[in-house]
């Protein structure tokens, strides 16, 4: 998934795709496990995945909190 893709979810849409890539990211790590994943590669695509979201989440958090200091300072 793309960042630009993922800067276009609304908040809702990226803690459902963040739920469901930790899963597949779990589910990939069992697999893995019991020795039946046949591309591990796979796993670090999901783990960039989660990354993206838990950035663009963090960046969205701070844009917030940076207009709510502005304006307060206004006030």
């Amino acid at each position: 998934m793309k960042i630009s893709e993922i800067r276009e979810l609304s908040a809702e849409d990226l803690l459902n795709q963040l739920e469901e890539s930790r899963k597949k990211y779990f589910n990939l790590r069992f697999s893995k496990a019991s020795m039946q994943l046949s591309d591990s590669s796979q796993i670090k695509k999901i783990k960039k995945d989660i990354s993206k979201i838990l950035t663009v989440k963090k960046e969205r958090e701070l844009l917030k909190l940076n207009t709510d200091q502005l304006q307060e300072e206004e006030n």
